[in-house]
């Protein structure tokens, strides 16, 4: 049996298939970013193009799992 990804993690596909990046490349992207608010990550991102919504569930896993802020 298969557990389906819940949470941000289940936007990761569609942010994949929409801007044509791996999830792995926007972390290291968002790296230089680390320890900066959550709103100045998601801005960050959204100023790359991404929306609101896809940038906001990446910040929250990477803040979760990569920043250390």
């Amino acid at each position: 049996m298969t557990e389906s990804v819940q949470g941000p993690k289940s936007y990761f596909p569609s942010i994949e298939a929409k801007y044509g990046r791996s999830i792995d490349e926007w972390i290291v992207q968002l790296r230089p970013l680390a320890g900066k608010k959550h709103m100045e990550q998601v801005a960050y991102l959204k100023e790359q193009g991404m929306g609101h919504g896809h940038a906001n569930a990446l910040v929250h896993v990477f803040r979760a799992e990569h920043d250390g802020a």
